[in-house]
């Protein structure tokens, strides 16, 4: 069952990315693409979902970049997805989307995504390493990657994608205080998602739990 924990001592930025580049790297999860592979969220209820979307439609491999803005308090570059999209309309999201047979790996296509996204020029980004592989309900495998980003960039906004691009507080975001786990019925089975508002933006599902996930990876011993 999700759970939110205990607070753990903050992580200044120097040591947020020194840990970042110590436990995550580039290797590719074999899940990504074999539909026999269940990434695992830590709820019943979802991993059963998960099962049940794998066994009636392909898997949707995905990638998506956390932008980590390195100011002196740094923030997590985040979108407001157009409302006029098939997938996910309306939803607070990473640039990022799925995986196209041009793209030589999951951070190509993370980068290629953040740039026709929001205009996130590549030339202020230097990826960190991909985080766990996360799955959703609509058979999306998404791949994360961690990227530092150097203040200094302009964005442009695809509106055909993005209505909004914005800035959260890494501190806030990596409180466990703040991930507030909540529960919708699926097929008759509860499902646990995070979910971590601010101010009035609603993050939640599969942002709200890679965000989770980083989390774990990085401030949890």
């Amino acid at each position: 069952m999700l759970a939110a924990q205990p607070a753990v001592r903050k992580l200044g930025p120097g040591e947020f990315f020194g840990r970042a580049h110590e436990r995550l790297n580039f290797d590719v999860p074999p899940g990504l693409t074999d539909p026999n592979i269940i990434p695992p969220s830590g709820d019943q209820g979802t991993d059963r979902m998960l099962r049940i979307i794998a066994e009636e439609q392909p898997v949707r491999p995905a990638a998506v970049l956390i932008p980590v803005v390195e100011r002196d308090q740094p923030t997590v570059l985040l979108t407001q997805r157009s409302p006029n999209l098939s997938s996910h309309a309306g939803q607070i999201s990473f640039p990022g989307g799925k995986i196209d047979a041009t793209d030589h790996s999951p951070l190509d296509a993370a980068l290629r995504e953040a740039e026709e996204e929001v205009g996130l020029d590549r030339k202020f980004v230097e990826p960190i390493g991909y985080l766990d592989l996360y799955a959703t309900g609509l058979g999306f495998r998404i791949l994360p990657t961690l990227a530092r980003v150097k203040p200094g960039f302009d964005l442009r906004i695809n509106a055909a994608e993005v209505d909004d691009a914005f800035e959260v507080p890494l501190a806030f975001l990596m409180n466990p205080e703040n991930h507030q786990v909540h529960s919708k019925e699926f097929r008759g089975m509860e499902r646990s998602y995070y979910a971590m508002p601010f101010a009035e933006r609603y993050i939640w599902g599969a942002t709200a739990g890679i965000l989770r996930v980083l989390y774990e990876r990085i401030y949890l011993p």
